[in-house]
């Protein structure tokens, strides 16, 4: 069998955990299915895809990601003031919930704040701002095949 590595037009299997800058687990695909993606698909950040590159089955790794190369830094125009009145439901500090777009795509928003008038929603990724701990375990690695 020949020893392929993490590459473009590469599908891979992987086990990961991220970990923040405390070594609080925020996701792990340890005690579950692995994660499945093809180099460059889109579903994981440039950032997590970069330091897999060249790694074969087998092979683990710790990497430390940037906000800039995760999910960005904290963007303050992305907290938004809603009027109190646009809830029907009950709503609490810490709560995410799903807004809608103009363009009729969903957009979801952390609850940071509640007054009588007003909620703050935040808008930003929850983990922006954030660095990370990526840490993968490489399961196998194989060229994308088109069926």
């Amino acid at each position: 069998m020949s020893e392929h590595r993490i590459a473009d037009n590469m599908e891979v299997n992987l086990h990961f955990r991220l970990r923040l800058e405390d070594g609080t687990e925020v996701d792990s695909t340890f005690d579950k299915t692995p994660a499945t993606f093809q180099v460059g698909d889109g579903n994981l950040p440039p950032g997590f895809e970069r330091p897999v590159m060249g790694m074969a089955a087998g092979e683990t790794g710790s990497f430390t990601v940037t906000p800039e190369h995760a999910f960005g830094q904290h963007n303050p125009q992305n907290v938004q003031v809603v009027s109190r009145k646009n809830f029907d439901e009950e709503i609490e500090v810490g709560m995410v919930m799903s807004f809608a777009e103009p363009s009729g795509s969903e957009l979801p928003g952390i609850i940071r704040e509640i007054d009588e008038r007003d909620v703050k929603v935040d808008f930003n990724h929850p983990l922006a701002g954030r660095t990370l701990t990526f840490e993968v375990e490489v399961l196998s690695v194989a060229p994308v095949t088109t069926h």
